[in-house]
């Protein structure tokens, strides 16, 4: 046991727990292959560090590559030197429903890692529906969870930092938790709404009218018989910087910012428009920086992770409130975030994964939903997770809980990527792709640097010909118009031209890239 420190003191309000103070290394005997573990945390942050790392390293001064492995189950992504980390040593088994790295990413596409996609609303159902654990030896409920704390309350309940997640449903269904108090960073303690999952028959609706409202606690609730142990952190969310903003990702964010006044002008939006969602990334910060500097004001967001970008957007006062599930600063984020603490805590509030994410509240608030592809096709067919069909990327996320829902649906990117032998050598916008996230039927609107497609109301045909002509690279327009034209002649000669495409011929873009490294060919129809 170890002694607890006097910061750690003042973060746990609940004496018994002190009881249960050790050091990460004195918790490794808790762990044992084959368990289903549970982290707390969501896009890189709020997720445990001391144990993961104490682990890993277990691992490899041991030699146990392969040996110790282990199902885990995340809200979201977690933290490379965790997670990744793990990845490399061998560690994981089976991951759920999301991740982010170079190494877990590598072990997915070579089948070490069973890995599976899930829209982030339905996770933390499925997982108490014991979806996940059906198939476990020794019961229904995970082995062990450890939930990153700012602070822990009286009654022995948890304030998270800078994520929610799914932490609240995978303490539910654990056997033991073990707690790391992060005395680092300040205590989130008040800046939480907190619900639980109850199974049907008997789920209730989620009131929530305004993004502001609250429903619940500040704090998970969780069995004081069920810690068994307390672990003090001193390490901070290793997040990294915000991906940089360039000319095509403001483009993309002009075109928005345009289409979102025409549709305020034609009274299809309030002045103040409708609750933001907002994607990561590139284009996502150049959107958020864009409405910052736009004549939009009193705007809200119900979305699931904030970026820097949100913070110019607080500064300018244009944004009244943001809800989400998580705030992913940059380390000067953070920064900053901490030093202007009294200017924010009062403007914005991290939910559940379950909450930020349900399409109930989404479709009730009529969300404005954005989020990038890795590919979407002429007939508004969008691609969130494979490359080239059977490469994992990150996964789907809960890009598919807004578009699906929203009253505004709308996917951007870039026209055209880089590979390493062409400039142009990937169009983002191909005749059919490769693997289908979301349907025709779920976007309204799609944009690149090029221009923007609103393709409400508009029959399959005349959406593919308004995506050509808005939206795809002029290096890549006429190869897939002369596709369309030829696909639609030789389908109306058959009677079955709802939505052209020649089988044997749809894919060649996507094969020509396996083999040469670049989309371009002379012709899709010879």
């Amino acid at each position: 046991m170890a002694s607890a420190s006097a910061a750690l003191k003042s973060r746990v309000r609940r004496p018994s727990y002190l009881n249960k103070v050790m050091s990460a290394e004195d918790t490794l005997p808790f762990f044992k292959n084959g368990q289903y573990l549970g982290w707390s945390g969501f896009t890189g942050v709020g997720y445990p560090k001391m144990i993961p790392i104490a682990l890993a390293d277990h691992v490899e001064k041991n030699n146990l590559q392969g040996k110790m492995r282990f199902n885990l189950f995340v809200g979201a992504s977690s933290g490379a030197e965790t997670e990744d980390r793990w990845a490399a040593l061998d560690m994981i088994d089976r991951r759920y429903p999301h991740q982010v790295g170079r190494n877990i990413k590598k072990g997915i596409n070579e089948g070490r890692i069973r890995f599976a996609d899930k829209h982030l609303s339905m996770f933390p159902q499925d997982l108490v529906y014991g979806f996940y654990t059906k198939d476990k030896p020794n019961g229904n409920n995970l082995d062990i969870v450890i939930v990153e704390a700012t602070a822990v309350l009286e009654d022995g309940s948890i304030v998270p930092g800078a994520s929610v997640g799914a932490s609240p449903e995978l303490i539910q269904m654990a056997d033991k938790v073990i707690i790391e108090v992060n005395t680092k960073i300040p205590s989130f303690e008040g800046l939480h709404d907190i619900v639980g999952c109850s199974l049907p028959p008997n789920r209730k609706p989620y009131l929530i009218m305004d993004v502001e409202d609250r429903i619940g606690r500040t704090s998970i609730p969780v069995d004081p018989e069920k810690v068994v142990a307390v672990v003090e952190s001193d390490r901070p969310d290793c997040t990294g910087p915000n991906a940089p903003q360039d000319e095509s990702s403001e483009s993309i964010a002009q075109h928005l910012i345009e289409f979102l006044e025409h549709e305020v002008k034609m009274g299809r939006l309030p002045d103040n428009l409708l609750p933001l969602q907002s994607g990561i990334g590139n284009i996502a910060n150049a959107v958020i920086g864009g409405l910052a500097k736009s004549n939009f004001n009193n705007v809200s967001v119900y979305t699931e992770v904030l970026q820097d970008t949100f913070l110019d957007f607080f500064d300018s006062d244009k944004l009244r409130f943001a809800s989400s599930t998580s705030i992913r600063f940059s380390p000067d984020g953070f920064d900053r975030f901490y030093e202007n603490w009294e200017q924010y805590k009062g403007r914005l509030l991290l939910r559940s994964q379950q909450v930020s994410n349900s399409p109930e509240i989404i479709r009730r608030l009529g969300c404005i939903a954005m989020n990038t592809p890795v590919e979407f096709d002429i007939y508004g067919h969008a691609n969130s997770t494979c490359v080239a069909g059977s490469g994992m990327l990150n996964g789907l996320g809960g890009s598919a809980d807004f578009l699906r829902n929203a009253k505004l649906s709308i996917m951007h990117t870039p026209s055209t990527r880089p590979t390493k032998k062409d400039a142009h050598g990937i169009s983002c916008i191909v005749p059919f792709v490769s693997h289908c996230d979301q349907t025709e039927h779920d976007l309204d609107v799609v944009v690149t640097e090029q221009g923007l497609a609103d393709l409400r109301g508009l029959c399959p045909r005349d959406r593919a010909q308004l995506i050509i002509d808005k939206c795809v690279h002029p290096e890549y327009k006429a190869l897939i118009q002369d596709y369309f034209d030829f696909a639609t002649k030789k389908c109306l000669a058959n009677g079955m031209a709802h939505e052209p495409q020649i089988l044997d011929k749809v894919f060649r873009m996507h094969s020509n890239l396996l083999e040469n490294g670049t989309m371009r060919v002379d012709s899709l129809i010879n």
